[in-house]
C-alpha cells in the first residue's frame, strides 16, 4: 500500500512511518520540519507546507492509496494565527487532495481533549459526545474544528474511508506531546483541591495504534486510549517529580514562572477535571490492546527525562 503521512517528522510521525515500512508499505511524508536520515531507511520525505501548491504535487505524484493526517499544530504555549491556518486550511487540502487524486482512505490523527474537561461533563466519553472543549478550552477550537472537519468527510466523500483517530495523551521516551512537557520540570503544579484522573498511552503504543486501525480500513471515529486512567498526583510520583499544589488564582498567575509549564488559562481546567475516553470500540472491533502499562510507560519517560 503506497501511504503519504502529512506531519511524517513529528515524533510519533516518525513511528508510524518506520511501522508501516517495516511492514512493506510504500512511505513518502510531507513536513515544514526535516527528517534527516529518513532516505537512508527507504521513505521519501517533502520538506513542504502541506497548504502550498508544492504538497499538492506530492499527491499527484505519488498518488497514495491511504493517508495519514499528522500535520496539525498541537502546541498551545502561544496564540497563533499560523497554527489556526495550518489546522484548519491544512486539514481541509488534505481531504481535498486526497479526494482529487483517487486516495481510498484517510485517516485523522485528532486528541481526546476534543470532549474537553468540566465539573459537570461524564466521566467516561464515547465517539458520539459533543466537543465540549470548545467552551472550556478555547485554544483548542482550531483543533476541534479540524476534528470536525475530517467527520463530514465520511458524508462528503462516501467512497473514501475516512477514520478520525482520538487519541489520548502520549508518554514515553519521545518526550513528546503535552503531558511530556507538562511533566519535564522537578515541580508540577496541580490546583489545590482537585487531583484529576489523566489517560496516558506508550508512544510506540499510539504509532502501533494508528497503523493498527489504517490497515484494517475502517471508517467512523474511534476513541484511542492506554493503560487505565492514574490520578495526575501518581502520575507526577512516579514520573519522579514533586506535585505542587497551588490555589487556582495564584497558579494562574505563576504559570511559565519560577520553573513552571507555561500553559494558556483554558488548560487550568484539564488539571481541575478528568477527560476519560471510552475504547471499547476500538479494541474490540480492532482487536487491539496496549503493550505497555502504566508503569513501563512512566519508567520509559523518566529514563529520557532524568531530573
Amino acid at each position: 500500500m503506497r501511504v503519504l503521512i502529512p506531519g511524517i517528522a513529528g515524533s510519533i510521525g516518525r513511528l508510524v512511518a518506520m511501522r508501516l515500512k517495516q511492514g512493506g508499505h510504500e512511505i513518502a511524508g510531507v513536513d515544514r520540519r526535516p527528517w534527516h536520515g529518513a532516505a537512508e531507511l527507504g521513505i521519501e520525505v517533502h520538506e513542504v507546507d502541506i497548504r502550498k501548491r508544492a504538497a499538492e504535487e506530492v499527491f499527484r505524484r505519488f498518488r497514495p492509496d491511504a493517508v495519514v493526517h499528522m500535520a496539525t499544530v498541537t502546541h498551545l504555549t502561544a496564540r497563533s494565527e499560523d497554527r489556526y491556518r495550518i489546522n484548519l486550511y491544512g486539514t481541509r487540502a488534505v481531504f481535498e487532495h486526497c479526494h482529487t487524486y483517487g486516495a481510498k482512505r484517510c485517516l485523522f490523527v485528532g486528541r481526546h481533549t476534543y470532549y474537553g474537561a468540566a465539573a459537570d461533563t461524564p466521566l467516561y466519553h464515547p465517539e458520539e459526545d459533543p466537543p465540549m472543549a470548545v467552551s472550556t478550552f478555547p485554544e483548542l477550537g482550531d483543533l476541534v474544528a479540524a476534528d470536525l472537519y475530517a467527520g463530514t468527510a465520511l458524508w462528503r466523500y462516501p467512497a473514501m474511508d475516512t477514520l478520525v483517530l482520538r487519541l489520548c495523551y502520549t508518554l514515553g521516551p519521545t518526550l513528546s506531546g503535552t503531558l511530556a512537557s507538562f511533566l519535564r520540570g522537578k515541580y508540577v503544579p496541580m490546583v489545590l483541591g482537585f487531583d484529576p484522573l489523566f489517560q496516558f498511552m506508550h508512544d510506540h503504543d499510539a504509532a502501533r495504534a494508528i497503523v493498527t486501525a489504517l490497515e484494517r480500513g475502517e471508517r467512523g471515529v474511534w476513541n484511542v486510549a492506554g493503560p487505565p486512567p492514574m490520578p495526575l498526583s501518581t502520575i507526577v510520583r512516579r514520573a519522579g517529580r514533586t506535585a505542587l499544589p497551588v490555589a487556582e488564582p495564584l497558579l494562574r498567575f505563576a504559570m511559565g514562572r519560577f520553573g513552571l509549564p507555561k500553559l494558556p488559562r483554558g488548560a487550568v481546567t484539564h488539571i481541575k477535571f478528568p477527560v476519560v475516553i471510552d475504547d471499547a470500540r476500538f479494541r474490540a472491533q480492532a482487536a487491539w490492546a496496549p503493550e505497555h502499562d502504566a508503569e513501563a510507560t512512566l519508567d520509559a519517560f523518566r529514563r529520557a527525562a532524568p531530573l
